[in-house]
């Protein structure tokens, strides 16, 4: 993908930022296929399914070894980085409130830097935007942080005051930290990640049209946090209308606005005549035109970013692409209104209704072409070649081109944001969490770190369908006694005690079930994205409880510790403010308050001192089933030490650590619990080889003999690492060699 030379008008990306933040905002290209990658397939859909040329074909999830893979990952391990990923350089300011605040205090939380001029015209519209998305973003682990550039103290805080900006603004009236960065806009976004790495960057903000919506949309995009479905009204199916186009006929002179291309499917290209990627875009529309019969074939509007008609005749006849009239766009106006501001190609699909059925910024040639012909073919009402990746998966946008109504309801489960979930608690490098969130981890063509697909983030079809669904994977999805295809089974390989507690495939299936799904409201459906689906018992009901002096007794070290701990006196901090006798504090600060065996409503807490904090039973479930010499000892208690800290004991814990009363502990949930971590044994499920992730002290062997021991990464090894690195920073010289890493800007 090549950026547009012309300057185009609120585009003015800088090269050095660009360089900095590495590919974020600069050329995508095409992605290099991992080892062994294939060919696409293809096949017409009068085929039979799995028939398409050089397919394999996968015969159930027992032929994989996901969920074998799986269990080998140790705990909190994380992927490397890439070579061109890059930290943010370490800095530090002063606030306009007189605060001091480095990037090194920011690291464990995602960030969103927002620099603007107060002075420049598009602040005002972006900053609301940027202060609109405060209160998502701290549900999502993101601090917002303005950075006031190249005006002065007195304008930027005037400016921030009378925005209302909720959000900590440093100074950098003096250019220090955008120097640090290298970065001449006058509004720009940089997002950081958990760990200190930048994610994207951009500084391409319209002149024309809703600024604000504009801003809003794409940060939210970026910062995933947009909504699943794009009217957000619960509609099955919610394609756009396409946006004004107002473009020149180079040939004629003539204006060509959308509501002219209503009544024939339209491919609309925005492209630069010397980016190579637009050429091959341009040849795979022309290949695509060429396969469609020519009473339903598409409309071909392909609009130049820049107004050089000369240059542009030659250079498409010597590429020999001058098989359409192009189009210019001399006010700019177009290009802004279609969102043509990180880079080209710039491909659409339009329907006969003037409806946006594609889109896709850059050009990936292993997937583009077939993704936009399968689209077009469909939009023009043509017959639609079946196209899948040979060796690979295909993804959801794939499937999702023929199966429209499947693909629509799917946006409205949990699977179509379980990448974001990852994002959200900086698990998306996690190697023991990663492979229930995306397609295909650790498989041939599937999701892998070097990559970083995003058409294989988040549970999709594949995930459930096997790869290629029942055209290459016919077997995936194994049949009962009944013959029925066992969905049960493919759900258990990520739905498993250790990361789904509670878990149960009747009633937990309709919350994915496509049928059920698109026979909904849209009220019904709007909820669907609002709420937190069935309710599940995470701790056994049916026993008694019996106090933590009953647990005592076979678990004297962990009690010891656990008595020490905030939970061993947790009534105290009541009593000290005086709500020791409030029922909706004792909920949560007692063992199980007003259930069989627990703190009984309306006692004097100095009459229940064994119940009268958070004992054990309030984290592992009544106990009266598991004591006494007879009692089963496995499976009358919840173990925690073999689950999930996000999956499972977040939400253990979350019934009282919530937002209300604990706001962020979702986002600290590894840390609170290994600060008060008790466990001396290892869990059934570990000792049996049945946990679905094993600690390193607890890693079982392999099959064949040999130890599968070693070492194992922290999970906060690169925040750790970061953090000294800053302070190291901090204390250096500003003379130093060009050579030295990451060096530090004080903004005041």
């Amino acid at each position: 993908m090549s950026k547009p030379t012309r300057g185009i008008r609120g585009l003015p990306i800088p090269i050095l930022l660009c360089f900095l933040i590495s590919g974020a905002i600069a050329c995508t290209g095409e992605e290099t296929p991992p080892p062994g990658a294939a060919t696409r397939a293809e096949t017409t859909k009068e085929s039979s399914p799995g028939t398409a040329t050089g397919e394999t074909h996968d015969h159930g999830p027992q032929a994989s070894s996901t969920t074998s893979a799986r269990a080998l990952k140790a705990k909190g391990e994380k992927a490397a980085r890439n070579p061109n990923e890059r930290p943010v350089p370490a800095f530090e300011g002063t606030t306009i409130a007189g605060t001091r605040l480095s990037m090194s205090s920011l690291l464990g939380a995602r960030v969103l830097l927002f620099f603007f001029n107060p002075e420049a015209d598009e602040s005002a519209p972006v900053s609301a935007a940027v202060n609109a998305l405060v209160p998502d973003a701290l549900d999502h682990n993101i601090r917002v942080v303005g950075i006031g550039v190249g005006s002065n103290a007195a304008t930027l805080s005037r400016f921030a005051k009378d925005g209302g900006l909720d959000f900590p603004v440093i100074d950098d009236s003096g250019g220090k930290i955008t120097q640090l960065l290298r970065l001449n806009a006058a509004v720009a976004a940089v997002g950081v990640d958990a760990d200190g790495y930048m994610t994207f960057g951009f500084a391409g903000f319209p002149k024309d049209g809703d600024l604000r919506a504009f801003a809003d949309k794409e940060l939210r995009s970026r910062l995933r946090l947009s909504a699943t479905v794009a009217d957000g009204k619960g509609a099955l199916y919610g394609y756009p209308q396409a946006p004004e186009l107002g473009v020149i006929a180079m040939s004629t002179g003539q204006s060509l606005e959308t509501k002219e291309l209503q009544g024939r499917a339209a491919i609309v290209i925005f492209f630069l005549h010397t980016c190579p990627h637009c050429h091959r875009a341009l040849e795979a529309i022309k290949g695509i035109l060429d396969s469609i019969p020519l009473e339903q074939r598409p409309r071909l509007v392909a609009v130049s970013i820049q107004n050089s008609p000369s240059a542009l005749r030659k250079s498409l006849a010597d590429l020999g692409l001058d098989f359409f009239d192009p189009f210019l766009d001399p006010s700019g106006k177009a290009t802004d209104r279609w969102g043509v501001t990180g880079g080209v190609p710039v491909v659409a699909v339009v329907d006969s209704e003037g409806r946006l059925r594609h889109r896709s910024q850059g050009w990936n040639g292993q997937r583009d072409g077939g993704l936009l012909r399968l689209h077009a073919s469909r939009a023009a009402g043509a017959p639609a070649p079946m196209l899948l990746e040979a060796k690979g998966f295909s993804g959801n946008d794939a499937c999702g081109a023929c199966h429209e109504q499947e693909h629509a309801a799917w946006q409205y489960t949990k699977h179509a944001t379980a990448f974001e979930t990852l994002v959200a608690h900086a698990a998306d490098r996690r190697t023991d969490c990663i492979g229930c969130h995306v397609v295909g981890f650790e498989e041939r063509g599937g999701y892998d770190f070097s990559r970083r697909p995003a058409h294989l983030e988040n549970v999709g079809c594949e995930s459930c369908h096997g790869r290629g669904g029942p055209h290459l994977s016919p077997d995936f999805v194994p049949r009962g006694e009944d013959s029925k295809r066992d969905y049960a089974q493919v759900c258990a390989t990520c739905h498993n005690p250790t990361h789904s507690l509670g878990f149960d495939f009747t009633s937990f299936h309709p919350r994915v079930s496509h049928k059920r799904i698109a026979s909904l409201s849209n009220e019904e459906r709007s909820q669907l994205l609002e709420g937190g689906g069935p309710s599940r018992d995470l701790l056994p009901t049916s026993a008694d409880y019996v106090g933590s002096e009953a647990c005592q007794v076979c678990h004297e070290s962990e009690f010891k510790t656990w008595q020490a701990s905030p939970h061993g006196h947790s009534v105290a901090t009541l009593e000290k403010t005086g709500q020791a006798g409030e029922e909706g504090c004792l909920e949560c600060h007692t063992t199980a308050y007003g259930r069989p065996g627990g703190f009984p409503p309306g006692a004097p807490v100095s009459a229940q001192s064994d119940l009268a904090r958070v004992g054990c039973e309030s984290c592992h479930g009544p106990g009266s089933e598991h004591i006494g010499e007879s009692a089963r000892r496995v499976g009358t208690i919840l173990s925690l030490g073999d689950k999930c800290d996000s999956c499972v004991i977040l939400k253990v814990c979350g019934t009282c650590h919530d937002d209300a009363n604990d706001a962020g502990f979702q986002f600290e949930v590894e840390e609170r619990i290994e600060a008060q971590r008790h466990g001396t044994i290892e869990a059934a499920a570990t000792r049996e080889g049945s946990s679905a992730f094993h600690t390193p002290e607890h890693r079982p062997g392999r099959p064949d003999g040999t130890d599968t021991r070693h070492p194992t990464p922290s999970r906060h090894g690169d925040r750790a690492h970061l953090q000294a690195a800053f302070g190291l920073l901090r204390a250096r010289d500003d003379a130093r060699e060009p050579a030295s890493p990451l060096p530090v800007a004080d903004a005041g």
